[in-house]
């Protein structure tokens, strides 16, 4: 930036920012340039303590270059990642003398094959899981996040009694190792997702890599802290489980807040339904930070009427093109909301489909709870002229209040229908 005004210092040529910090000034007096920084004198950002310590914890361009959530996830992730150094501390020991480390009488024979049962029952847990879930880790990235640190709990806790029941040691340790690898699964999967989400500049590797720093350095003070708690909850398991429960509450206590304080611009099923819900209450569409705050962030068992996206055809094809002119088929089967996509669907029909499918869903949630079985063909046509006259203006104040409507995190299978009407 060029600039010509005089004052006491002489003539400024150019000024200069990095990022988001302070400004440089050069300056022309009696024919030399200096360079002094805006506002004061004082170091340059790479010089300072602050600065070093941005550039070696936090992704560069920080705060520009992440999503505004950033600081305060990565703060609660930190604390959670704490707590589970020292409570991995406490069931690692609890594993290592269940397994023999300290008795005479044990054998390295038996130690290493209840070792390799372990891991091998991990893997294969981790094989099944990913085959399994793999698909609603985007689309449920927080619920599966917070389950992977609830069982990651669980795991540890098992470990730590083990060695107190020595008949099933193998057993326990096994299911525990199981439970692990689920954990390795889901707690990878959704940071990766997170991860998306906060890269803002295409940074997502720079983001992953400081992310590891940060870990690093939290793992390396929890075990300077593990170091003085060995001696004191060695053949002590009254401290052991009460110093784990107390860890376990602060865990559990910074995840819940991590997760809450994500704040995604993309809609997902749980999402949708909370601004469609508002919008068709009041008219009024909620923002990305309020449709946060109000997603339910545990996993549900069960849901009256669940739904099914990317389906087969199944349908009566006469009943679903009845009052639809969509690319997409709607229906109710074995009390299921299942819809049908067409190959020519555009990221905006997926959204609509999804919010005629949410509709019906919680209206036949509702009519089923009260007994009340009305036709599922004419709740289906009743929910395409719904749609016709809301969704037009739904989808512009979504867009409007700040969300991402060029893609989404609807859970869609890869089944796609192409279909006939009597016209062609």
């Amino acid at each position: 930036v060029v600039e010509v005004p005089h004052n006491s210092r002489g003539v400024v040529l150019a000024t200069e920012r990095y990022g988001s910090a302070g400004s440089w000034k050069y300056f022309a007096k009696d024919a030399v340039m200096e360079r002094r920084r805006d506002g004061g004198e004082g170091e340059s950002r790479g010089n300072s303590i602050v600065g070093v310590f941005k550039s070696v914890f936090l992704p560069q361009g920080y705060p520009e270059s992440v999503s505004g959530d950033y600081l305060q996830y990565q703060f609660w992730d930190t604390v959670q990642a704490f707590a589970s150094s020292l409570s991995g501390t406490l069931a690692t020991q609890a594993s290592l003398r269940g397994v023999g480390v300290g008795n005479q009488e044990a054998t390295v024979a038996a130690a290493t094959v209840t070792w390799l049962l372990r891991d091998g029952t991990g893997m294969l847990g981790r094989i099944l899981f990913a085959w399994q879930k793999g698909s609603k880790l985007d689309s449920e990235a927080k619920k599966w996040r917070l389950f992977a640190d609830v069982l990651n709990d669980i795991a540890m806790f098992m470990e730590i009694l083990a060695p107190y029941f020595p008949a099933c040691f193998t057993l326990i340790v096994c299911t525990a190792g199981i439970f692990k690898s689920l954990v390795g699964v889901a707690g990878g999967a959704t940071r990766a997702a997170l991860t998306v989400h906060q890269a803002r500049r295409d940074n997502m590797a720079d983001i992953s890599a400081k992310d590891g720093s940060q870990e690093t350095l939290v793992n390396l003070a929890g075990l300077l802290i593990s170091l003085m708690l060995i001696p004191l909850v060695t053949d002590n398991p009254i401290l052991t489980v009460g110093l784990f429960l107390l860890f376990t509450v602060l865990h559990l206590f910074a995840n819940y807040k991590a997760v809450r304080s994500v704040v995604m611009e993309t809609l997902n099923e749980a999402r949708l339904l909370i601004v469609l819900q508002q919008y068709l209450r009041d008219r009024r569409v909620l923002s990305p930070l309020e449709a946060n705050r109000r997603e339910p962030v545990f996993l549900e068992l069960r849901k009256t009427v669940p739904i099914k996206l990317g389906v087969r055809l199944q349908e009566d094809l006469n009943l679903a093109l009845k009052e639809n002119n969509m690319p997409y088929l709607l229906g109710v089967r074995n009390g299921c909301v299942c819809v049908c996509l067409g190959p020519e669907a555009s990221v905006q029909d997926e959204i609509r489909a999804m919010s005629q499918a949410v509709w019906l869903s919680t209206v036949l949630s509702l009519l089923y709870t009260l007994f009340y079985f009305k036709g599922n063909w004419e709740m289906v046509h009743e929910s395409h002229k719904m749609m016709d006259k809301i969704f037009n203006p739904f989808l512009k104040g979504v867009e409007a209040a700040g969300w991402d409507i060029k893609r989404n995190l609807l859970d869609w299978d890869e089944w796609r229908v192409e279909w006939k009407t009597k016209n062609n």
